[in-house]
C-alpha cells in the first residue's frame, strides 16, 4: 500500500484519491489554528511555493484532538489558515489522527512509521513520488530543518 490507496476530503467538500499526487513529494501534516507552532504554516506556505514547481505539495489536516487546539468550522479553519497565514497550498476537513475514529490515512501514515500514536498538532509526514512514507516529524521540528530532505527527494 502507499498513500495513492486512499482518499481525503478537501475543505470545500470535495473527495479526492491521493493518486492524485501520483510523482509528486508530499508534505502531509496536521494543524492547528491555535496551536503555539502555528506558526509554522508560514514555512510550510514558503516550501510551497519555492518547490511546487519541482513537484512538491503540501497538504494540512485540521485536527482539534490536542487541546482543542483547532477552530470547530472547516470554513473557519480554511479562513484563519488564508488570511493569517497566506496558506494557497491544500487544506482538508477537520479529522482525528489518533484512536478508533482516526481517519484512514493517518492510521496508515502511523503503521508505516512504527506505530506510535501522533502526540501533538504539526506532525509532519514526508512521502516519496512513489507514495511511500520516507519520515516522520515531531510536531516541534521546524520545515525548514528538513529541507534538504525534500529537496533530496525532490531530486530522486
Amino acid at each position: 500500500m502507499t498513500i495513492y490507496d486512499y482518499q481525503v476530503t478537501q475543505m470545500n467538500g470535495e473527495e479526492v484519491s491521493l493518486e492524485t499526487y501520483k510523482g509528486k513529494v508530499v508534505l502531509i501534516v496536521n494543524t492547528a489554528s491555535k496551536c503555539g507552532l502555528v506558526n509554522q504554516l508560514t514555512t510550510l506556505e514558503s516550501l510551497s511555493q519555492r518547490y511546487k514547481e519541482e513537484g512538491l505539495v503540501v497538504l494540512g489536516f485540521p485536527c482539534g484532538q490536542f487541546l482543542g487546539q483547532e477552530l470547530k468550522d472547516n470554513e473557519a479553519i480554511n479562513d484563519f489558515c488564508q488570511l493569517n497565514y497566506g496558506v494557497t497550498f491544500t487544506m482538508h476537513q477537520k479529522i482525528k489522527v489518533n484512536g478508533k475514529d482516526a481517519d484512514p490515512l493517518y492510521q496508515y501514515l502511523v503503521a508505516e512509521t512504527g506505530g506510535k500514536k501522533i502526540p501533538w498538532n504539526f506532525t509532519k509526514f514526508l512521502i516519496n513520488r512513489k507514495g511511500d512514507v520516507v519520515e516522520r516529524y515531531d510536531g516541534r521540528v521546524k520545515p525548514e530543518t528538513f529541507e534538504d530532505e525534500i529537496i533530496a527527494q525532490l531530486n530522486s
